[in-house]
């Protein structure tokens, strides 16, 4: 499963990989994705949650790519990424590289509390 929700007030899209992402599944949350992002301001902050992530199906870095690359050209600011384990990076820091060049503002926690503590300041 894949989910997409923003809190405007915080300026922030949060996206959460649950259980096993299929690519249909992500093919429909990046058309979700980009309504989404009407919402935001640039410099809006990303927080990806891999924490609740089992596997993923093949197929999924394009559509992945495409989600990054509707973010970069809506102007994110910040990329905050919760991945406990790092054997559950399912290849976003490479696919980073490609679609948000070395100037993007990436992040990595272990927990949402982590993150809650980051984004407090």
């Amino acid at each position: 499963m894949f989910l997409a929700e923003t809190n405007k007030t915080r300026n922030l899209l949060h996206l959460s990989f649950i259980a096993r992402v299929s690519a249909a599944d992500l093919k429909d949350g990046a058309i979700e994705v980009r309504a989404l992002l009407a919402d935001l301001t640039e410099g809006f902050r990303l927080l990806t949650d891999l924490s609740h992530l089992d596997a993923m199906e093949p197929g999924c870095e394009v559509t992945i790519g495409q989600i990054m690359d509707l973010c970069k050209a809506h102007g994110v600011g910040r990329i905050v990424r919760i991945i406990p384990d790092p054997k559950k990076d399912i290849g976003l820091t490479i696919l980073s590289r490609f679609h948000y060049g070395r100037g993007a503002r990436v992040t990595t926690c272990e927990s949402l509390a982590q993150v809650a503590k980051m984004l407090a300041h």
